[in-house]
């Protein structure tokens, strides 16, 4: 049987004391891999054990695969986590584990590169007879011929990079004289983000609600849905605020749309964690991304399901399960979270960098504080700006 003594954090911030809770709580030591800007943290106090991995750039420490791995051999860690962003969706990281004989707490290699291509994603899952936006995802890439098939599609619609996330690499595009504009704007973004210039289009759906469902895969080949979040309050693409289970979804919708997200990961032969989104609009429903981790909003969905999912992930890759029985897994009450961004609102929103002069959280039921700073702590320049989550649950 498979154990873990020692696991090491390929992470930092709020996921990363996310992390180390769920360690003590299962009687694991916790190794923090760190940046040089990392030492003033809640994460670095923390854990059992901390090395540093590099400078405080992230190409020379969170996303230095060598480093991660380094660091975790050197204390004698058994298993890695690899939290959300960096490298939580890196193929190569996950196959690097596992020839270094390191538990990767995530799903296969292969289930990340598959998802992670979106192109052949959104092939899965039309294979599975689920529904995708309408666009164009073929292997010409001439800026030309894009332009052609944004006008067979139709405006508005979204030029998205195929190995994207997070954001990045997306233009909506409302007139054929912005597309050719777009589209190469779209690629470069793509190439420095991602280091791939393949894009593909879809079908920009104007009033859509997001809607994404989470999945979980054990070990004995059981999927399980806890349901579904909505995160349709965004900016920059990027969401901002979360919440479970979503309103105003009629019951024959959402279990149509569940029980897609079941089938797209029992076809992926899918295990761990993950997040299958869909766009929603007319009573009807579009396969969006599956994301191969755990989502910076699962804490909704742990309140409002009783459930742990990052102690679900370290018990999965230990093989222990099944974990629940479908029919178990039942929603109550109503869960909403929101980012707590370190910003400049008068200079549009640019990070908030120095010392944090103070910080309170007032307690309370239903309420739960996911954060990786305390008063005293830096706010680096190097890092995303998000510091917190205040996510809040009552019955409903």
């Amino acid at each position: 049987m498979k154990t873990i003594e020692r696991l090491a954090i390929a992470n930092r911030g709020e996921v990363a004391v996310r992390i180390i809770q769920a360690c003590k709580e299962m009687g694991i030591e916790s190794v923090l891999l760190h940046s040089e800007a990392d030492v003033k943290t809640l994460a670095y106090r923390l854990c059992d054990h901390a090395v540093c991995i590099g400078p405080s750039s992230v190409q020379q420490s969170y996303l230095n695969i060598a480093a991660n791995i380094q660091g975790a051999l050197s204390v004698d860690a058994e298993a890695i986590h690899p939290g959300f962003g960096f490298l939580s969706e890196n193929a190569e990281f996950a196959r690097a584990c596992n020839k270094h004989n390191l538990i990767f707490i995530g799903p296969s290699a292969e289930s990340i590169e598959l998802f992670g291509d979106k192109i052949s994603a959104k092939n899965l899952v039309q294979k599975a007879g689920v529904k995708t936006v309408p666009g164009y995802q073929g292997e010409n890439q001439d800026v030309d011929h894009l332009v052609s098939e944004c006008e067979k599609i139709g405006y508005p619609l979204i030029v998205k990079a195929a190995a994207g996330g997070g954001g990045r690499g997306m233009k909506i595009v409302r007139s054929q004289l912005e597309a050719a504009d777009a589209i190469e704007s779209a690629k470069r973004e793509a190439v420095t983000a991602f280091g791939s210039p393949i894009v593909f289009l879809e079908k920009y759906l104007d009033h859509a609600k997001h809607i994404e469902v989470q999945i979980f895969g054990d070990h004995m080949g059981n999927v399980y849905h806890l349901f579904e979040r909505e995160c349709s309050v965004q900016r920059r693409h990027q969401k901002v605020i979360e919440e479970s289970l979503a309103a105003k979804l009629e019951d024959p919708l959402r279990d149509a749309i569940l029980g897609s997200a079941v089938k797209i990961a029992e076809v992926a032969n899918y295990r761990g964690a993950g997040t299958i989104e869909f766009l929603v609009q007319d009573n009807d429903y579009y396969f969006m991304e599956m994301n191969t981790r755990l989502q910076v909003e699962h804490p909704v969905t742990e309140l409002v399901m009783a459930v742990d999912l990052v102690k679900a992930q370290i018990q999965t890759a230990l093989e222990r399960g099944p974990l629940w029985t479908q029919g178990d897994l039942l929603p109550r009450g109503h869960a909403i979270e929101c980012r707590i961004y370190a910003e400049d609102p008068y200079q549009q929103g640019v990070p908030s960098t120095g010392e944090i002069m103070g910080m309170y959280w007032p307690q309370g039921p239903g309420r739960r504080f996911d954060f990786g700073f305390e008063a005293g702590d830096v706010v680096s320049s190097f890092y995303d700006s998000m510091i917190a989550k205040v996510i809040v649950w009552d019955e409903s």
